[in-house]
């Protein structure tokens, strides 16, 4: 028995349409939306002991807001929620050594504390992330080097506030 092509089409639409519209799929950004609101504002505690990273984790944080969350930033004064940032003092620790004991490689490890603010409540997240980088046998590490290590490391903690955010929604949604 031959199907004629446009019943082979028709059949074919109605089945993508079942299997799209059946899965249950969200993206990760409605999740968090619902967490987060519609437009955020942030501030960051400037760290006395490391005061110049503190401009990469609030620039990390806003680039979140925008590409991951899908919000608009906007002052406190009209946000849905406003996210204070502070970073705990970033700790070195030597992960690779050369064969004469000098150490080539680091990982940069930091923790953010981030306080929500969502119409009157406020939820504390506690991050961490972590970056590994070598240098060369017994080097001392540039500024710039750890500037990157900061940088890449405060991008891994506000992916898994980003992450904490979204499970908190998925979870709200049942």
């Amino acid at each position: 028995m031959k199907l004629s092509s446009s019943i082979k089409k028709t059949f074919l639409l109605l089945f993508a349409l079942v299997a799209i519209s059946g899965c249950g799929y969200a993206p990760n950004a409605k999740f968090s939306r619902d967490v987060m609101g519609e437009k955020v504002s942030t501030s960051v505690v400037v760290s006395a002991e490391d005061p110049q990273n503190t401009v990469v984790i609030k620039d990390a944080m806003d680039k979140a807001v925008i590409e991951v969350f899908q919000a608009s930033l906007t002052t406190r004064d009209f946000s849905d929620s406003h996210l204070v940032i502070s970073m705990e003092t970033p700790k070195y620790t030597p992960v690779v050594y050369d064969t004469n004991g000098y150490v080539t490689g680091y990982r940069m490890s930091i923790m953010l504390h981030i306080v929500r603010d969502s119409k009157g409540k406020t939820k504390n997240y506690k991050t961490k992330g972590f970056h590994d980088f070598s240098v060369a046998p017994n080097a001392i590490v540039t500024d710039q080097e750890r500037f990157n290590a900061i940088d890449f490391a405060a991008q891994r903690a506000i992916r898994a506030f980003v992450a904490q955010a979204s499970a908190e929604g998925a979870r709200a949604k049942k």
